[in-house]
């Protein structure tokens, strides 16, 4: 007598659903707003694009990218590569990134039927006594099968949301890296600069100790009076006092400098031991046109996607008004033995499952209202980031030109104050003048060198944070899948 063969045969009835469901995918409506980019009210020109050292010509790319090439320094352009390989909150926005990524994936996996395989063993024992003192073993075998139809588009909406999450992350990775190669040139520049400030103050130290020299000579001589001789001992005292305030706004400066490498303070104060003079800015920038900004910010850019994010969070709230169908089958087999499944028992069952909330006492539509909200809310936001971001490029295009102007006229009282210096001290020396002229003239001489330094370094600064303003920098890095490289360096 043959053994009963375990058989499947699938009913037509559930094809039928199957059909019905692929229909039911391919044909219906995504329900919620479709998502329209917002149009923000530019200017055609900047308001003061034809000052000095700007240009109203259209802004190159290549040069936006790599902005810092323009100064002519290898060695910022060597920290700047460390900083992007270092820099914790670059990593920080890295791992951001991989996280939205993930959750695309999490959102993608609602779209598909899911599996799951269970199996389970029993056995029972009965004594010579009660029965027959045989053992008997008894296994199941199953796979249960479940798919929920995104019929009204609810999962197609919260991948729609990742999506625009995911490309906000990669807008707020570009947002760190403009930032963070802004800060490593400022303070790079701040270190140039105040490097340069100790050398003019120990310049003006040295000569105001031979003036002092002088002046204590002529005192044993009978030649001038106790007055002078002070006036000449506080206005050294004086400089020399402002040399430690520059020691430690350089130490400074190198430490913060280390640390947006991602280095322990104190990592590159010998590197930039050696003192060397402020980069020199290029005779001409080209700043092109406000709507330019909106292509190369990275946080207008972020500010667009959140939009659009939120745009599709009102669909994934709107589908719960909708009915769901969920599309569920099981597979199993009951057998005595392992090594002989086809002797067991099979069984296939599945249909559809309908589910609708009927009543919620208003918590569906009062969700949609406040996804509904929160979209007007991030446009208002789009809108205002692209209003301060015209107003951070106007303030440092401003910024920029004027202090052009004023780092000439700092460089005209300079000469004259030189020349006031050595017309001072010879009249002094030949007593047809007290030394109070001295000392002024001195004095005045420091303080307008020092300004001029500082000039110096404001317009390099100003250029920086013209080219941050303008979003200049993210486009010279790709973004891989697992890392962040140079382009053009890497493969």
């Amino acid at each position: 007598m043959s053994r009963p063969r375990a058989s499947f045969q699938v009913p037509s009835r559930l094809w039928s659903w199957v059909l019905l469901a692929v229909w039911l995918v391919t044909g219906c409506a995504t329900v919620g707003p479709d998502y329209v980019p917002p149009r923000a009210s530019l200017p055609s020109a900047w308001q003061n694009e034809s000052k000095a050292g700007l240009a109203s010509r259209e802004a190159d790319p290549k040069a936006l990218a790599t902005w810092w090439t323009a100064l002519n320094d290898p060695e910022l352009s060597g920290l700047i590569q460390r900083a992007v390989e270092g820099n914790l909150d670059l990593k920080k926005a890295w791992a951001r990134l991989r996280e939205a990524r993930a959750r695309r994936g999490l959102a993608k996996s609602q779209l598909f039927p899911t599996l799951q395989g269970t199996g389970s063993s029993s056995g029972t024992w009965k004594s010579e006594d009660s029965g027959t003192g045989k053992t008997s073993d008894f296994y199941t075998l199953s796979i249960d099968a479940a798919w929920e139809l995104d019929i009204f588009g609810g999962a197609r909406r919260s991948v729609e949301a990742a999506e625009a999450d995911l490309q906000a992350s990669r807008e707020e990775l570009r947002g760190v890296l403009v930032s963070l190669l802004g800060e490593v040139a400022l303070n790079y520049v701040e270190v140039r600069t105040i490097q340069t400030r100790l050398r003019i103050a120990q310049s003006n130290l040295k000569t105001q100790e031979e003036t002092y020299q002088l002046v204590r000579w002529r005192y044993e001589a009978g030649l001038t009076d106790t007055l002078a001789l002070e006036q000449a001992r506080y206005n050294l005292e004086s400089t020399r006092s402002q040399i430690p305030t520059l020691r430690t706004g350089l130490e400074k400066a190198k430490n913060r400098l280390a640390v947006l490498l991602g280095e322990p303070p104190g990592r590159v104060q010998k590197e930039l031991e050696e003192a060397k003079s402020i980069p020199v800015p290029p005779l001409k920038v080209a700043v092109g046109i406000p709507a330019d900004v909106l292509r190369q910010r990275p946080d207008i850019r972020r500010a667009e996607r959140q939009l659009a994010a939120q745009t599709a969070r009102i669909g994934v709230a709107t589908a719960e008004l909708y009915p769901k169908l969920t599309l569920s089958g099981s597979i199993g087999l009951e057998t005595l033995s392992l090594g002989h499944p086809a002797s067991g028992v099979a069984s296939l069952s599945g249909g559809p499952k309908i589910t609708w909330a009927i009543f919620k006492a208003g918590a569906i539509r009062q969700n949609i209202e406040v996804q509904s909200a929160l979209q007007e809310q991030y446009l208002i936001a789009y809108q205002a980031t692209v209003l301060s971001a015209l107003e951070e490029v106007e303030n440092a295009l401003v910024a920029y030109a004027e202090e052009q102007s004023r780092l000439q006229s700092l460089k005209e009282a300079a000469r004259a104050a030189e020349k006031a210096v050595e017309l001072a001290g010879q009249k002094y020396q030949s007593g047809l003048t007290d030394f109070g002229d001295v000392l002024e003239a001195q004095r005045s001489l420091l303080s307008l060198q020092d300004q001029q330094v500082r000039s110096e370094g404001e317009i390099v600064s100003n250029l920086v944070r013209l080219y941050k303003a303008l979003g200049g920098g993210w486009a010279t890095w790709v973004l891989d899948e697992e890392e962040l490289f140079f382009r053009g360096e890497k493969p």
